[in-house]
């Protein structure tokens, strides 16, 4: 035997040596055994365990989240009712969110159901006595269940908290209209024409009343 094969010999044996004394001290993973991860992105070869997961599951939303989606879905469908039955449900679980309540009161409105939309405006007035929108709607509401007086008193309201807000004096305007009481109603057209010129309604009224006050005269 030479003594390039006596080295190798001898090298052959030592790889045994290391293989055999691994495979029985447990160093390998055992067959059977999971491999568990220690943290989040802990890799198993190549592939993270955060990796694995194709997709995090989208957040779940509140019973309240999914009310407001279905209402909201249903008014684009012009669905006013389910609207209603959804926001009505909305308002039991969070009875002081304005939010839900103008969505609420608008939906009544649309319906036709007035005294219902009035109690609702009014609700949400002595929650936030600061909301323009509020009495806003609120006169409307008042003008269409011929409560001219509590009107007139939520449409000055209205402008008082935003002076700056054209539809305010045209639905104002349209309330003094429908008294009679024209040259009032003239003036707030003009108001709401001039802060927005794109309010056609009013500049049509305008000149409407204009002829017809020439007219008297």
């Amino acid at each position: 035997m030479s003594g390039y094969q006596i080295l190798l010999f001898l090298l052959v044996i030592a790889i045994f040596y290391m293989f055999f004394k691994q495979l029985f001290s447990g160093s390998f993973p055992k067959r059977g055994v999971d491999f568990e991860a220690k943290t989040d992105n802990e890799q198993i070869g190549a592939i993270t365990q955060y990796q694995k997961t194709f997709s995090a599951p989208a957040p779940r939303l509140s019973r309240v989240e999914q009310l407001l989606q279905i209402a909201d879905e249903s008014v684009v469908k012009g669905d006013y009712d389910e609207a209603k039955k959804a926001l009505s449900s909305a308002v039991v679980i969070e009875k002081e969110n304005i939010e839900i309540l103008s969505k609420y009161g608008f939906v009544l409105n649309a319906l036709k159901d007035y005294t219902n939309a009035k109690l609702v405006y009014t609700q949400i007035i002595e929650l936030d006595d600061k909301n323009d929108s509020a009495y806003g709607a609120l006169a409307n509401i008042l003008h269409k269940l011929k409560m001219s007086d509590e009107a007139i008193e939520a449409h000055k309201k209205s402008i008082e908290l935003d002076s700056t807000y054209a539809p305010f004096y045209f639905n104002y305007a349209n309330t003094l209209y429908d008294l009679e009481r024209i040259y009032e109603a003239l003036e707030m057209y003009k108001k709401a024409y001039k802060l927005d010129t794109k309010l056609t309604e009013a500049k049509e009224m305008i000149d409407k009343l204009e002829d017809k006050v020439s007219d008297v005269r």
